[in-house]
């Protein structure tokens, strides 16, 4: 019973007893049956468990794989028997992801999972939500040198790697390449030096330049064909990021003799790889995103760490030999009720 029926309560109880003896023992007796009914009587079972809200941050709402995170959180959800709310910015924007991480602290959610559009940016932010009893871990993208307790997501660096044999297997090793990025993200960049370290093992491929998209999509297809005049014999395009697959137009600049390396593997890229606009596709494990992040914070909550805080979730090479197995693959995993 809040504060302010038990005041009036007493109040009419004093203005009884002046009148009359007896109808305060009737008002003093209704008072105490209104007790137990508001819970302050004795109950057969146990107290109503407070249900766990957990904030499920991507970098933005228009990429179109972090929907797919999204309802990995909701599967998990459901199966945890807690909330997720799903929140980001709808487009890449650093200083409203910080703004709604904020807000989340403030809200006093049960723990957070975020992709870090700037790790250096956040870093600060993603401390003081621990520091304040919040359990945050981070998916696809890290903030490694924060007091996040976990993160899960591919290994970027070996990534990256894979992405510059794949090249240089294309190529031939002889020719040229050019980057694109988007600056500050802490997995873009780790992606980005292990291409380059593969790179770097043949003399004859040369990196003529690094574009930053910005996070943007839409900036895609004018980079692209900024680059494509630029570079009219340009060996081959690497995107770190899964922008230029997103849609059948941003690659409509390549010409048929440019290589195409990318990350991510939604429906429109396989359309791509089948066509042979690009050629190899780097896949990641998007319902984990959400799904495994979800449970990572159930189990912290519980009092169970993990027992290494970097979950490598491994990624797909995806090429025009088994894209149809992939294809499949992922099928059965969207349909999962």
């Amino acid at each position: 019973m809040g504060g302010g029926q038990e005041s009036w309560a007493l109040w009419s109880a004093s203005r009884v007893k002046e009148d009359n003896m007896k109808k305060l023992i009737g008002v003093v007796a209704i008072v105490v049956f209104g007790v137990v009914g508001c819970g302050g009587g004795t109950t057969d079972g146990p107290p109503p468990v407070k249900k766990l809200r957990f904030a499920l941050i991507p970098k933005s709402l228009d990429i179109p794989v972090f929907d797919y995170a999204r309802i990995g959180g909701e599967r998990a959800a459901e199966e945890l028997g807690v909330e997720v709310i799903y929140r980001g910015p709808d487009k890449a924007d650093e200083l409203k992801q910080k703004e709604i991480l904020e807000s989340f602290i403030t809200q006093k959610v049960d723990g957070i999972a975020i992709s870090v559009l700037n790790a250096d940016f956040l870093t600060s932010t993603i401390d003081r939500a621990v520091e304040a009893g919040i359990p945050v871990v981070t998916w696809d993208s890290d903030a490694p040198k924060s007091k996040r307790l976990a993160f899960y997501g591919v290994d970027d660096y070996q990534s990256g790697l894979v992405m510059g044999e794949e090249t240089a297997r294309l190529l031939g090793g002889q020719g040229t390449v050019a980057f694109i990025t988007s600056l500050g993200a802490n997995n873009l960049q780790r992606r980005m030096d292990g291409a380059r370290e593969s790179l770097a093992k043949y003399p004859g491929i040369s990196i003529v330049e690094t574009y930053d998209i910005k996070e943007d999509s839409t900036r895609c297809q004018e980079l692209i064909a900024t680059g494509s005049n630029r570079y009219p014999n340009l060996g081959a395009w690497i995107s770190v990021g899964g922008w230029p697959v997103f849609s059948a137009n941003a690659l409509e600049p390549v010409p048929a003799t440019t290589k195409f390396v990318s990350f991510d593997t939604v429906e429109a890229a396989l359309s791509l790889l089948r066509a042979g606009k690009v050629q190899v596709l780097l896949g990641q494990k998007y319902f984990g995103w959400g799904g495994e992040s979800i449970k990572l914070l159930h189990g912290i909550i519980n009092g169970q760490m993990p027992t290494n805080p970097i979950i490598d979730s491994g990624v797909d090479v995806v090429t025009a030999e088994n894209v149809d197995a992939y294809e499949a693959a992922w099928k059965a995993i969207e349909g999962k009720s």
